[in-house]
């Protein structure tokens, strides 16, 4: 469905090494910086990408909005979260766990980015 997802950072840098940590979790190669100064993690199904905002404007979380990143275990979705912690994000929302809904029983765990971008690992587990 999409072809990629491009979030605002201020700090490139930092946020780079936050993507790298988490993303390389998940089995993504580390981040390709283009002359542009914009990031990206290119996967086989999909571009993961930062960028300072091109308005000249600090860049700002979208609220209500949230960037979620298929994780093939719980465990997979652990590390995404302590990588996440241990590289400038922040915890957000419940602890990583078990989530029951409509939709199936979930893994869910949740960071925030450092510019403020709600992210979280997702497996869904077996029924």
């Amino acid at each position: 469905m999409f072809s990629h997802i491009m979030v605002g950072a201020d700090d490139l840098a930092a946020s780079k090494k936050f993507y790298d940590a988490i993303l390389g979790t998940l089995g993504a190669p580390a981040g390709v910086q283009d002359d542009k100064g914009r990031v990206f993690w290119i996967t086989p199904t999909g571009i993961f990408s930062i960028s300072v905002p091109i308005d000249g404007k600090p860049a700002s979380r979208g609220n209500g909005s949230t960037v979620g990143f298929a994780a093939s275990s719980p465990e997979v979705a652990d590390a995404w979260h302590a990588a996440g912690v241990a590289n400038g994000g922040t915890t957000c929302e419940d602890p990583p766990g078990v989530r029951q809904g409509g939709m199936g029983d979930l893994y869910l765990a949740y960071l925030r980015d450092p510019a403020g971008n709600k992210l979280c690992a997702l497996h869904r587990m077996a029924a």
